[in-house]
């Protein structure tokens, strides 16, 4: 199995621009089997304003033409593809994670930590999900934690073959010398073969990053602040 991971700037509230990276991806992800973005690539991490009105025009559903357009990307080039996005279901609103294989939606994970939303600033429509996402993929089972549910519910995401952690943290590139150690350590809690994805972002400056830890060490990663894919073979 061989899994790409894209470290790829997302522009916030610009979903046509982020579907273009995703193209971008595609185009050079030669080989690769699964090809995974970070935590809500697709309409960027701070696309909410926080009010409810506002933000249920941001998300969008599993069955929106903006999904479909992307397992239309999918199946063009012949690459299974997962992203985050700002998920709308009825009234409620979620920070997801979509895996599409075979040019359709296959799974829809929902963050079960509370952590990527502003506590004082919203109300019940946003929400988080209950239940933890493990598939079969290539002979491998797969689980995926959006950022701080490894921090906070690591116990829950145990598991003796693969993780995939997409996050959105803006550390520094001085900083990161210290929070890789940190990541890898907290990845090995859960699983000891973790794929971790992070995007660029400006305002604020995201360095971006991916990395592939094996017992708590990296054993791959990609250099900050460019755009490339971590072909990673599992």
């Amino acid at each position: 199995m061989v899994i790409g991971l894209a470290s790829y700037k997302f522009v916030n509230n610009n979903v046509e621009f982020n579907i273009s990276q995703i193209e971008r991806a595609l185009q050079i992800a030669d080989g690769v089997d699964l090809l995974c973005f970070g935590e809500a690539f697709l309409q960027g991490f701070d696309a909410f304003c926080w009010s409810y009105v506002n933000d249920k025009a941001v998300a969008i559903s599993k069955n929106s033409n903006t999904m479909q357009r992307i397992e239309n990307l999918s199946k063009q080039y012949a690459t299974d593809l997962a992203f985050g996005y700002l998920e709308a279901d009825g009234d409620s609103l979620y920070s997801s994670y979509a895996v599409i294989i075979d040019g359709k939606l296959a799974f829809n994970y929902r963050r079960i930590s509370a952590g990527w939303k502003e506590y004082e600033l919203t109300d019940g429509h946003y929400k988080e999900g209950t239940e933890i996402l493990t598939f079969f993929y290539k002979g491998h089972n797969v689980d995926v934690a959006l950022c701080g549910d490894l921090w906070e519910y690591p116990q829950r995401f145990a598991s003796d073959d693969l993780l995939i952690w997409p996050v959105y943290v803006d550390f520094t590139v001085d900083e990161w010398a210290v929070e890789e150690a940190e990541y890898s350590k907290q990845a090995q809690l859960a699983c000891n073969h973790t794929l971790m994805i992070n995007s660029l972002s400006e305002n604020p400056d995201c360095h971006g990053g991916c990395f592939y830890f094996v017992d708590g060490k990296t054993c791959q990663k990609l250099n900050f602040d460019v755009e490339d894919v971590l072909v990673v073979r599992i």
